[in-house]
């Protein structure tokens, strides 16, 4: 098995085509087809379906194009830099982000990061946690922060908070005559605004899920493309919206925690696993320092912190990856979204 046998066969699986991964490999379809072959006899085992239209992976063979795409990556992050020390480059990390992290630690952390490390530039890139999974592992991102739990075994997930949701009202609302927590089934009938609108699954279907699972008629739905809007068509009384926490921006509205301890919204720090990359422990290590610091937006009240508590080492939270085939009902849940 040698690495021209490993793009060859990586091109197949992400074309499902013969003819169209030899012209991108600027190989005449042949030769492809003969190093394919020579891999499978090499491993014993078939890898591609070539009977159907388009061609497709067999179980062996799904197998071994997420550990390629893996190695791939890892040669690649190797060349570069190696590259980089000859040149006297800069370093460089992406780190995808979904927009509500930015109102969390995601700031801060960045801050953090470029004081301790001022020869690494850092670029932060807008994605939605299905998203910054396929750009891991494609190796356009290097971490990613998102709040949708992934079943992907290529990839490796912490779990760093479970932030609370609030209900955001507009003033006028009967909902908004009392101060106290809410319950979800207080929203019956409720005219609800969910964001994102795309791409799925996203938090729009963490929150439908909640709503489902109580039973709630709701008024109707409307989904808007981001959390500004969502608010704005809030503070324009045409319904009422779940969002996290630290996502309280406007202040002509009214915000109430929601009692019920399944209406939270995991932060998820993801990256691929079996990187051993330096930034990855500094990045968790200045997250428990950050925690440590008791920032205002990290108040017990609507944080949760599932491994560990607030008050003790937070680095045994970030110490240990969690397995995605283990899970609580909670969990369970949430990884059906």
């Amino acid at each position: 098995m040698d690495l021209r046998q490993l793009r060859y066969f990586v091109a197949v699986a992400t074309t499902k085509n013969f003819t169209r991964a030899a012209e991108q490999m600027n190989i005449a379809q042949p030769p492809l087809s003969r190093q394919i072959q020579l891999l499978e006899e090499e491993l014993g085992v078939q890898l591609i379906q070539r009977s159907t239209r388009p061609v497709r992976l067999t179980e062996a063979g799904r197998q071994l194009h997420e550990q390629a795409l893996q190695v791939l990556q890892r040669v690649e992050q190797i060349k570069n830099g190696v590259q980089q020390a000859g040149r006297n480059l800069r370093q460089s990390i992406s780190i995808g982000y979904v927009p509500s992290t930015l109102y969390g630690g995601l700031p801060m952390l960045v801050r953090m990061f470029r004081h301790r490390h001022p020869g690494t530039d850092v670029h932060l890139v807008d994605l939605s946690s299905v998203q910054q999974i396929v750009e891991l592992k494609s190796g356009r991102i290097d971490l990613g922060f998102g709040r949708i739990r992934s079943v992907d075994t290529s990839v490796a997930r912490t779990v760093l908070r479970e932030e609370r949701l609030v209900l955001a009202i507009w003033p006028g609302s009967s909902l908004a005559a009392s101060k106290g927590r809410i319950r979800l089934k207080d929203m019956q009938g409720q005219r609800l605004i969910v964001f994102p609108k795309e791409p799925r699954p996203s938090f729009a279907d963490h929150v439908l899920s909640l709503i489902h699972d109580q039973g709630i008629q709701l008024g109707d739905v409307h989904e808007v493309r981001e959390l500004q809007a969502a608010l704005g068509l809030v503070a324009s009384e045409m319904g009422v919206c779940i969002v996290p926490a630290a996502a309280r921006l406007r202040s002509d509205l009214v915000y109430r925690l929601i009692d019920d301890e399944q209406a939270t919204s995991p932060i998820i720090l993801s990256h691929r696993l079996n990187d051993d990359s330096w930034y990855i422990p500094t990045i968790k290590q200045l997250i428990a320092e950050m925690y440590a610091q008791n920032p205002p937006w990290l108040d017990t009240e609507t944080n949760a912190f599932p491994s560990f508590e607030k008050a003790s080492d937070p680095t045994v939270a970030l110490s240990a990856e969690r397995d995605p085939r283990r899970s609580t009902k909670r969990t369970k849940k949430r990884d059906a979204i």
